[in-house]
Protein backbone atom coordinates (compact mmCIF):
# COMPACT_ATOMS: atom_id res chain seq x y z
CA UNK A 1 0.00 0.00 0.00
CA UNK A 2 3.01 2.36 0.60
CA UNK A 3 3.92 2.46 -3.22
CA UNK A 4 -0.21 3.52 -4.12
CA UNK A 5 -0.24 6.19 -1.18
CA UNK A 6 2.95 7.81 -2.96
CA UNK A 7 1.34 8.05 -5.71
CA UNK A 8 -1.90 9.80 -4.37
CA UNK A 9 0.15 12.27 -3.26
CA UNK A 10 2.18 13.14 -5.82
CA UNK A 11 -1.54 13.79 -7.75
CA UNK A 12 -2.70 15.70 -4.84
CA UNK A 13 0.42 18.08 -5.47
CA UNK A 14 0.27 18.00 -9.01
CA UNK A 15 -3.73 19.37 -8.70
CA UNK A 16 -2.50 21.99 -5.92
CA UNK A 17 -0.35 23.19 -8.11
CA UNK A 18 -2.48 23.68 -11.29
CA UNK A 19 -5.18 25.25 -8.76
CA UNK A 20 -2.74 27.83 -8.04
CA UNK A 21 -1.65 28.73 -11.32
CA UNK A 22 -5.10 29.25 -12.43
CA UNK A 23 -5.94 31.55 -9.63
CA UNK A 24 -5.96 34.45 -11.84
CA UNK A 25 -8.95 33.64 -13.84
CA UNK A 26 -12.52 33.51 -13.77
CA UNK A 27 -13.88 30.50 -12.43
CA UNK A 28 -15.58 28.71 -15.09
CA UNK A 29 -13.36 30.38 -18.46
CA UNK A 30 -10.76 28.70 -19.71
CA UNK A 31 -7.18 30.18 -20.12
CA UNK A 32 -6.05 31.89 -23.40
CA UNK A 33 -4.40 29.39 -25.75
CA UNK A 34 -0.88 29.74 -25.92
CA UNK A 35 1.11 30.05 -28.95
CA UNK A 36 3.29 27.09 -29.31
CA UNK A 37 7.16 28.11 -28.85
CA UNK A 38 9.07 27.83 -32.29
CA UNK A 39 11.30 25.31 -30.48
CA UNK A 40 8.29 23.04 -30.78
CA UNK A 41 7.16 23.79 -34.26
CA UNK A 42 7.34 21.30 -36.73
CA UNK A 43 9.06 22.52 -40.00
CA UNK A 44 7.73 22.66 -42.91
CA UNK A 45 10.26 20.58 -45.09
CA UNK A 46 11.35 22.01 -48.39
CA UNK A 47 10.26 20.52 -52.07
CA UNK A 48 12.90 19.05 -53.69
CA UNK A 49 13.70 20.73 -56.93
CA UNK A 50 13.45 18.42 -60.34
CA UNK A 51 15.96 17.26 -61.64
CA UNK A 52 16.17 19.34 -64.99
CA UNK A 53 15.84 16.97 -67.90
CA UNK A 54 18.88 16.54 -70.10
CA UNK A 55 18.69 17.58 -73.44
CA UNK A 56 18.28 13.97 -75.67
CA UNK A 57 18.78 13.72 -79.43
CA UNK A 58 15.87 13.76 -81.70
CA UNK A 59 15.01 11.87 -85.12
CA UNK A 60 12.83 12.23 -88.09
CA UNK A 61 11.70 10.75 -90.87
CA UNK A 62 11.70 12.30 -94.83
CA UNK A 63 9.93 10.18 -97.11
CA UNK A 64 10.03 11.39 -101.09
CA UNK A 65 8.36 9.54 -104.08
CA UNK A 66 8.13 10.02 -107.53
CA UNK A 67 5.84 11.89 -109.97
CA UNK A 68 2.11 11.93 -109.24
CA UNK A 69 -0.55 12.95 -111.97
CA UNK A 70 -3.98 12.88 -110.02
CA UNK A 71 -5.74 12.75 -113.37
CA UNK A 72 -5.83 11.08 -117.31
CA UNK A 73 -4.63 12.92 -120.15
CA UNK A 74 -6.74 14.90 -122.15
CA UNK A 75 -7.32 12.10 -124.73
CA UNK A 76 -8.76 9.80 -121.80
CA UNK A 77 -10.55 9.25 -118.53
CA UNK A 78 -9.04 5.77 -117.33
CA UNK A 79 -7.88 7.25 -113.85
CA UNK A 80 -11.17 9.32 -112.72
CA UNK A 81 -12.92 5.67 -114.13
CA UNK A 82 -10.70 3.71 -112.08
CA UNK A 83 -10.51 6.14 -109.04
CA UNK A 84 -14.23 6.36 -109.22
CA UNK A 85 -14.35 8.92 -106.70
CA UNK A 86 -12.35 7.40 -103.96
CA UNK A 87 -10.03 10.03 -102.79
CA UNK A 88 -8.20 7.97 -100.52
CA UNK A 89 -7.77 5.18 -103.06
CA UNK A 90 -4.43 6.12 -104.85
CA UNK A 91 -2.16 6.11 -101.94
CA UNK A 92 -4.30 3.52 -99.61
CA UNK A 93 -1.30 0.81 -100.57
CA UNK A 94 1.78 2.95 -99.04
CA UNK A 95 -0.36 5.17 -96.79
CA UNK A 96 0.77 3.51 -94.09
CA UNK A 97 4.50 5.00 -94.42
CA UNK A 98 3.51 8.29 -94.97
CA UNK A 99 1.96 9.10 -92.04
CA UNK A 100 4.18 7.38 -89.70
CA UNK A 101 7.12 10.15 -91.19
CA UNK A 102 7.71 13.53 -90.23
CA UNK A 103 7.64 14.72 -94.10
CA UNK A 104 6.47 13.06 -97.50
CA UNK A 105 7.41 15.30 -100.64
CA UNK A 106 5.99 14.21 -104.00
CA UNK A 107 6.44 15.89 -107.50
CA UNK A 108 2.82 16.84 -108.20
CA UNK A 109 3.06 16.54 -112.26
CA UNK A 110 -0.77 17.70 -113.02
CA UNK A 111 -3.03 20.59 -112.87
CA UNK A 112 -5.70 21.10 -110.43
CA UNK A 113 -8.75 22.93 -111.13
CA UNK A 114 -12.40 23.84 -110.65
CA UNK A 115 -13.16 24.40 -114.14
CA UNK A 116 -12.20 22.39 -117.66
CA UNK A 117 -8.69 23.94 -119.12
CA UNK A 118 -7.42 23.71 -122.10
CA UNK A 119 -3.75 24.06 -123.50
CA UNK A 120 -2.01 22.88 -126.86
CA UNK A 121 0.74 20.79 -125.31
CA UNK A 122 1.22 17.17 -126.41
CA UNK A 123 0.20 15.51 -123.05
CA UNK A 124 -2.48 18.09 -121.20
CA UNK A 125 -2.71 16.38 -117.26
CA UNK A 126 -5.99 18.53 -115.35
CA UNK A 127 -7.60 16.99 -112.15
CA UNK A 128 -10.62 17.69 -110.94
CA UNK A 129 -10.27 20.21 -107.81
CA UNK A 130 -11.54 17.86 -105.21
CA UNK A 131 -8.39 15.41 -106.53
CA UNK A 132 -6.36 17.06 -104.17
CA UNK A 133 -8.12 15.49 -101.12
CA UNK A 134 -5.97 12.27 -102.47
CA UNK A 135 -2.92 13.98 -101.29
CA UNK A 136 -4.15 14.83 -97.67
CA UNK A 137 -5.80 11.33 -97.63
CA UNK A 138 -2.98 9.52 -98.59
CA UNK A 139 -0.46 10.94 -96.20
CA UNK A 140 1.11 13.61 -98.63
CA UNK A 141 2.82 16.68 -97.13
CA UNK A 142 4.59 18.49 -99.46
CA UNK A 143 4.37 18.92 -103.45
CA UNK A 144 6.74 20.72 -106.23
CA UNK A 145 5.38 22.36 -109.19
CA UNK A 146 8.22 22.80 -111.07
CA UNK A 147 8.12 20.93 -114.06
CA UNK A 148 7.87 20.50 -117.62
CA UNK A 149 4.34 20.28 -117.19
CA UNK A 150 3.83 23.21 -114.29
CA UNK A 151 2.77 25.65 -117.51
CA UNK A 152 0.61 22.81 -119.70
CA UNK A 153 -2.27 25.75 -119.54
CA UNK A 154 -0.48 28.57 -118.98
CA UNK A 155 -0.70 31.30 -116.10
CA UNK A 156 -4.26 30.52 -115.21
CA UNK A 157 -3.42 26.54 -114.82
CA UNK A 158 -0.48 27.74 -112.31
CA UNK A 159 -2.64 29.94 -110.53
CA UNK A 160 -5.51 27.49 -110.15
CA UNK A 161 -3.51 25.00 -108.83
CA UNK A 162 -1.74 27.04 -106.36
CA UNK A 163 -5.27 28.65 -105.45
CA UNK A 164 -6.66 24.96 -104.95
CA UNK A 165 -3.93 23.51 -103.03
CA UNK A 166 -4.16 26.74 -100.91
CA UNK A 167 -7.93 26.07 -100.05
CA UNK A 168 -6.87 22.30 -99.33
CA UNK A 169 -3.76 23.47 -97.05
CA UNK A 170 -1.11 21.61 -99.08
CA UNK A 171 2.36 23.47 -98.86
CA UNK A 172 4.23 23.45 -101.81
CA UNK A 173 6.66 25.47 -104.07
CA UNK A 174 5.99 26.99 -107.73
CA UNK A 175 8.79 27.13 -110.32
CA UNK A 176 11.86 29.36 -108.36
CA UNK A 177 10.37 29.56 -105.31
CA UNK A 178 10.73 28.52 -101.56
CA UNK A 179 9.18 27.25 -98.27
CA UNK A 180 10.27 26.28 -94.99
CA UNK A 181 7.95 23.62 -93.72
CA UNK A 182 7.51 22.81 -89.68
CA UNK A 183 5.40 20.93 -88.33
CA UNK A 184 4.77 20.84 -84.67
CA UNK A 185 7.63 22.57 -83.36
CA UNK A 186 9.88 19.83 -85.29
CA UNK A 187 12.62 20.25 -87.83
CA UNK A 188 12.82 23.11 -90.00
CA UNK A 189 12.89 22.01 -93.74
CA UNK A 190 14.08 24.52 -96.26
CA UNK A 191 12.72 23.60 -99.74
CA UNK A 192 13.94 25.13 -102.77
CA UNK A 193 12.29 24.59 -106.37
CA UNK A 194 14.03 25.43 -109.28
CA UNK A 195 12.50 26.80 -112.60
CA UNK A 196 12.61 23.72 -114.99
CA UNK A 197 16.15 23.77 -116.62
CA UNK A 198 17.46 26.42 -114.44
CA UNK A 199 21.34 27.13 -114.81
CA UNK A 200 23.11 26.07 -112.09
CA UNK A 201 24.07 29.73 -111.55
CA UNK A 202 20.04 29.86 -110.64
CA UNK A 203 19.99 27.07 -108.62
CA UNK A 204 22.91 28.07 -106.43
CA UNK A 205 21.54 31.39 -106.01
CA UNK A 206 17.92 29.70 -104.65
CA UNK A 207 19.69 26.85 -102.54
CA UNK A 208 22.64 29.72 -101.16
CA UNK A 209 19.38 31.96 -100.08
CA UNK A 210 17.95 29.32 -98.01
CA UNK A 211 21.17 27.96 -96.32
CA UNK A 212 21.83 31.47 -95.01
CA UNK A 213 18.47 31.14 -93.23
CA UNK A 214 19.01 30.80 -89.57
CA UNK A 215 15.26 29.20 -89.22
CA UNK A 216 16.23 26.56 -91.77
CA UNK A 217 18.32 23.47 -90.46
CA UNK A 218 17.78 20.95 -93.71
CA UNK A 219 17.61 22.82 -97.11
CA UNK A 220 16.22 20.29 -99.61
CA UNK A 221 16.47 20.88 -103.69
CA UNK A 222 13.73 19.89 -105.48
CA UNK A 223 14.98 19.48 -109.06
CA UNK A 224 13.48 18.16 -112.40
CA UNK A 225 15.91 17.06 -114.81
CA UNK A 226 17.18 14.28 -117.02
CA UNK A 227 16.55 11.82 -120.10
CA UNK A 228 13.39 10.14 -119.85
CA UNK A 229 13.72 6.48 -119.70
CA UNK A 230 17.01 6.17 -118.81
CA UNK A 231 18.46 4.70 -115.68
CA UNK A 232 21.76 6.77 -115.09
CA UNK A 233 22.20 10.62 -114.62
CA UNK A 234 23.03 12.07 -117.24
CA UNK A 235 25.02 15.61 -118.58
CA UNK A 236 23.19 18.40 -116.77
CA UNK A 237 21.99 16.18 -113.45
CA UNK A 238 25.52 15.42 -112.13
CA UNK A 239 27.32 19.45 -112.49
CA UNK A 240 23.32 20.68 -111.17
CA UNK A 241 23.50 18.42 -108.42
CA UNK A 242 27.13 19.36 -107.60
CA UNK A 243 26.15 23.06 -107.65
CA UNK A 244 23.44 22.52 -105.31
CA UNK A 245 25.47 20.43 -102.76
CA UNK A 246 28.07 23.33 -102.94
CA UNK A 247 25.62 25.75 -102.07
CA UNK A 248 24.31 23.73 -99.17
CA UNK A 249 21.49 21.62 -99.84
CA UNK A 250 21.78 18.61 -97.71
CA UNK A 251 19.46 16.53 -99.96
CA UNK A 252 18.64 16.54 -103.40
CA UNK A 253 14.94 15.41 -105.10
CA UNK A 254 15.28 14.89 -108.51
CA UNK A 255 12.11 13.73 -110.99
CA UNK A 256 11.55 13.52 -114.76
CA UNK A 257 13.16 10.53 -116.04
CA UNK A 258 10.06 8.52 -115.16
CA UNK A 259 11.87 5.33 -114.26
CA UNK A 260 14.50 4.61 -110.98
CA UNK A 261 17.97 6.24 -111.32
CA UNK A 262 20.80 5.88 -107.97
CA UNK A 263 20.90 7.32 -104.95
CA UNK A 264 24.38 8.66 -104.36
CA UNK A 265 26.56 10.32 -101.56
CA UNK A 266 27.79 13.79 -102.52
CA UNK A 267 30.44 15.75 -100.57
CA UNK A 268 28.15 14.51 -97.24
CA UNK A 269 24.46 15.15 -99.10
CA UNK A 270 22.36 12.82 -100.76
CA UNK A 271 21.59 13.24 -104.24
CA UNK A 272 18.09 11.18 -105.71
CA UNK A 273 18.56 11.06 -109.03
CA UNK A 274 14.84 10.06 -110.08
CA UNK A 275 12.38 8.68 -108.20
CA UNK A 276 10.39 7.44 -111.51
CA UNK A 277 6.34 7.18 -111.67
CA UNK A 278 4.41 7.03 -108.49
CA UNK A 279 0.61 7.55 -108.18
CA UNK A 280 0.69 8.12 -111.94
CA UNK A 281 -2.60 8.78 -114.05
CA UNK A 282 -0.67 9.49 -117.44
CA UNK A 283 -0.05 6.04 -118.49
CA UNK A 284 -2.41 2.95 -118.33
CA UNK A 285 0.31 0.37 -119.07
CA UNK A 286 4.09 1.14 -118.16
CA UNK A 287 6.79 -1.18 -118.92
CA UNK A 288 8.71 -0.42 -116.06
CA UNK A 289 6.72 -0.66 -113.13
CA UNK A 290 9.17 -0.28 -110.77
CA UNK A 291 9.24 2.74 -108.20
CA UNK A 292 9.70 3.25 -104.52
CA UNK A 293 9.92 5.90 -101.90
CA UNK A 294 13.18 6.67 -100.24
CA UNK A 295 13.14 7.41 -96.67
CA UNK A 296 16.10 10.27 -94.76
CA UNK A 297 16.74 9.53 -91.00
CA UNK A 298 17.76 13.30 -90.36
CA UNK A 299 19.18 13.56 -86.67
CA UNK A 300 19.08 16.94 -84.76
CA UNK A 301 21.49 16.35 -81.79
CA UNK A 302 21.29 17.31 -78.01
CA UNK A 303 23.71 20.40 -79.08
CA UNK A 304 21.46 21.29 -81.90
CA UNK A 305 23.77 20.23 -84.91
CA UNK A 306 21.77 18.65 -88.00
CA UNK A 307 22.82 15.79 -89.95
CA UNK A 308 21.33 13.18 -92.28
CA UNK A 309 22.49 9.92 -91.07
CA UNK A 310 21.65 7.96 -94.05
CA UNK A 311 18.34 6.71 -96.34
CA UNK A 312 16.35 3.57 -96.80
CA UNK A 313 14.00 2.33 -99.36
CA UNK A 314 10.77 1.02 -99.59
CA UNK A 315 10.82 -0.52 -103.20
CA UNK A 316 7.14 -0.90 -104.37
CA UNK A 317 4.66 -1.51 -107.78
CA UNK A 318 3.13 1.53 -109.25
CA UNK A 319 0.38 -0.63 -109.70
CA UNK A 320 -1.24 -3.45 -107.74
CA UNK A 321 -2.84 -5.53 -110.64
CA UNK A 322 -0.08 -6.91 -113.47
CA UNK A 323 -0.14 -5.24 -117.07
CA UNK A 324 -2.27 -2.67 -117.00
CA UNK A 325 -2.31 0.21 -114.18
CA UNK A 326 -4.76 0.78 -111.54
CA UNK A 327 -2.55 3.47 -110.30
CA UNK A 328 -2.40 2.18 -106.56
CA UNK A 329 1.59 1.56 -105.87
CA UNK A 330 2.10 -0.96 -103.32
CA UNK A 331 4.99 -2.32 -101.62
CA UNK A 332 7.16 -5.51 -103.22
CA UNK A 333 7.54 -7.94 -101.10
CA UNK A 334 11.66 -8.23 -99.55
CA UNK A 335 13.46 -10.93 -101.61
CA UNK A 336 11.64 -11.16 -104.49
CA UNK A 337 13.24 -10.43 -107.93
CA UNK A 338 11.14 -7.41 -108.48
CA UNK A 339 12.10 -6.34 -104.93
CA UNK A 340 16.13 -6.82 -105.72
CA UNK A 341 15.92 -5.02 -109.33
CA UNK A 342 14.39 -2.17 -107.72
CA UNK A 343 17.12 -1.87 -105.37
CA UNK A 344 19.73 -2.03 -107.88
CA UNK A 345 18.50 0.92 -109.32
CA UNK A 346 18.41 2.72 -106.33
CA UNK A 347 21.95 1.28 -105.77
CA UNK A 348 23.49 2.21 -109.23
CA UNK A 349 24.00 -1.85 -110.32
CA UNK A 350 21.47 -2.10 -112.66
CA UNK A 351 22.68 -3.57 -115.70
CA UNK A 352 19.42 -3.58 -118.35
CA UNK A 353 19.60 -1.45 -121.26
CA UNK A 354 17.46 2.31 -121.22
CA UNK A 355 13.88 2.43 -122.43
CA UNK A 356 13.22 4.21 -125.54
CA UNK A 357 10.98 6.63 -125.44
CA UNK A 358 8.92 7.99 -129.20
CA UNK A 359 5.84 10.59 -129.34
CA UNK A 360 5.78 10.23 -132.88
CA UNK A 361 2.54 8.63 -132.45
CA UNK A 362 1.11 11.34 -130.76
CA UNK A 363 2.32 14.27 -132.44
CA UNK A 364 0.56 15.81 -135.67
CA UNK A 365 3.77 15.64 -137.61
CA UNK A 366 5.03 12.02 -136.65
CA UNK A 367 8.80 11.65 -136.54
CA UNK A 368 11.28 9.17 -136.43
CA UNK A 369 11.78 6.68 -132.86
CA UNK A 370 15.12 7.73 -131.90
CA UNK A 371 17.29 5.03 -130.74
CA UNK A 372 17.90 5.98 -127.67
CA UNK A 373 16.26 8.15 -124.85
CA UNK A 374 16.53 11.92 -125.68
CA UNK A 375 16.61 14.50 -123.02
CA UNK A 376 13.29 16.34 -123.19
CA UNK A 377 13.93 20.07 -123.30
CA UNK A 378 11.00 22.63 -122.12
CA UNK A 379 9.36 22.83 -125.13
CA UNK A 380 8.78 18.94 -125.76
CA UNK A 381 5.88 17.67 -123.47
CA UNK A 382 8.28 15.57 -121.35
CA UNK A 383 6.26 12.18 -122.54
CA UNK A 384 4.57 11.80 -118.92
CA UNK A 385 2.25 8.94 -121.25
CA UNK A 386 5.11 6.36 -121.76
CA UNK A 387 7.72 6.85 -119.35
Amino acid sequence: MRKRKRIGIAALLALSLLLGGCGAHVQGELPEPVAPSAAWATPTPEPTPSPTPEPQDEYYVISMCGDCTLSSSQRENTFETVVDGDMAYPFSGVKEFFEADYLTIANLECSLSEEPLYGSSTFQFCGDAENAQMLLEGGVDFVTLANNHTMDFGQKGLDSTMAVLDGYGIPYTPPDGSYIYEAEGGLRVGLYAPPWYASNDTIAAGVSALAADPEVELVVCLMHWGMEGTYRPWGHQTSAAQAAVDAGADIVYGSHPHVLQPVVELDGAYVVYSLGNFVFGGNTAPRDRDTAIVQFTVKRAADGAVSVEGWEAIPCSVSSTPVTNDFRPEPYEPGTEEYERTMSKLRGTYTGPDLTIDYSEYRESPSPAPETAQESSPAEGGGENEG
